[in-house]
């Protein structure tokens, strides 16, 4: 086939794949819509208890109420960065309320969150609806024929209204029209989602440079737990060598003398050094494979994560369930990260706990990797107490994850880290 045969079916291919990407545009567009108008209702409700409390102000009473509604409009608005942080560049929360009730009602980042609750309420709110009814339009439309003869001639209406089918022509139309819904909700829905979002991404962002500062200090923080995490692995491999292998190996230098001189003067009483010169070096040997596999353990890297899991399960002292479920490998640093966590906190559930079964879960969703430690033991779990906890937060953090832990007096005690994939 020459060059001039292939165009028509490149465009076509070409063609093809724009009306795939314009679709896949809307629906997450209209996803999107949907999504804030969801926020738009809670918006809503948020302005008209703030309205109500100010009213109330009047008589004294909404003194007592403002820093309820204040709370429930911060609620609202951070529910709204997390959405539009799924669909653009992150938006960072502030600080926390402040304490006092004039410091609140003074406060920047409050007074633009109120602003932003009035206006998503009614043009956030609106748009949110015409992006949900476009789609319902172009279905009714476009299926009009299919049951338009049931319907009463007055009902007989296209979506709008506008048109009364009372034929087959008219009602092939009416279909016209559905087509036409479709495509204006292919070019409509994307600036409707940006219109929507617009409000939020410019009261509910910091002040400028403030996210650039966070981000800083946050990196800084980081950076030195992983270079005090770094230390403390270095510390803890200088140990297992000082105290295992190389008082092994210092021993078998002395067996391997003793036999040495031995082999001259008893040489029955020499075979005997040796055997024992061989088991101190076997022992060292058994130390060092000990020790390299706290670094980084073989299975995975010649494995995988779930296979080097399995491991740490089947020798826990403790009955611990394995539910590892990763369609791809991960970065090998947090792949190791990841095992890590697993095994500093089964031995954790093994020392403190009291626990008569754990289990881990491990998921990756999206470019996350969840890992989740549960145990039923006494709880209590505190990184304060020097648990172990500490190191694993500062692993953690080292990727940008993060460590949830819930351990209540009584137990029970979960674990949950998450970690970016691609770190």
């Amino acid at each position: 086939m020459t060059a001039t045969d292939d165009r028509p079916a490149d465009g076509r291919t070409g063609r093809a794949g724009a009306a795939s990407a314009r679709a896949r545009a809307a629906l997450d567009a209209l996803e999107h819509l949907v999504g804030g108008l969801g926020t738009g209702l809670l918006a809503l409700l948020a302005t008209l208890w703030l309205a109500l409390t100010a009213a109330a102000c009047l008589v004294g009473v909404g003194l007592w109420l403002l820093p309820s509604a204040l709370h429930a409009v911060r609620a609202v608005a951070d529910r709204e960065r997390t959405r539009l942080s799924r669909w653009g560049p992150e938006i960072i929360g502030p600080e926390p309320l402040p304490a006092g009730l004039r410091a609140a009602v003074t406060d920047r980042a409050v007074r633009r969150e109120v602003r932003w609750a009035g206006t998503h309420a009614v043009f956030g709110l609106f748009l949110g609806l015409v992006g949900a009814t476009l789609p319902l339009n172009a279905a009714h439309d476009i299926t009009f024929p299919l049951f338009w003869h049931l319907l009463p001639e007055s009902e007989a209406t296209a979506a709008l209204g506008w048109w009364t089918a009372r034929d087959w022509p008219g009602a092939l139309f009416v279909t016209v029209l559905g087509v036409g819904w479709v495509g204006v909700v292919l070019a409509g829905t994307p600036a409707l989602a940006r219109l929507q979002a617009r409000p939020g991404r410019r009261l509910l962002a910091p002040d400028p440079g403030t996210d650039l500062v966070l981000r800083v200090a946050e990196l800084t923080a980081t950076r030195a737990a992983a270079l005090d995490a770094h230390a403390t692995e270095l510390r803890r491999v200088e140990r297992a060598l000082h105290d295992g292998a190389q008082n092994r190996i210092v021993a078998v230098t002395v067996l391997l003398g003793a036999a040495r001189r031995a082999l001259t003067r008893d040489p029955a009483a020499a075979d005997a050094v040796l055997a024992r010169a061989q088991d101190a070096a076997e022992q060292a040997l058994a130390d060092l494979r000990g020790v390299v596999r706290g670094i980084l353990p073989p299975v995975l890297a010649d494995r995988s994560l779930p296979d080097a899991l399995t491991g740490l399960a089947a020798g826990c002292p403790v009955p611990c369930h394995l539910d590892a479920d990763l369609p791809g490998r991960c970065a090998a640093a947090v792949e190791a990260t990841a095992y890590f966590v697993v095994a500093e906190a089964l031995t954790n559930i093994a020392r403190h706990s009291g626990a008569r079964e754990a289990a881990v879960v491990v998921r990756r969703l999206g470019d996350r990797l969840h890992v989740e430690v549960h145990d039923d033991g006494r709880g209590g779990a505190d990184e304060r107490n020097g648990s172990g906890l500490t190191g694993i937060r500062r692993r953690t953090e080292a990727h940008d994850g993060t460590l949830e832990l819930a351990s209540p007096p009584g137990g029970p005690t979960t674990l949950k880290v998450t970690l970016p994939c691609g770190s």
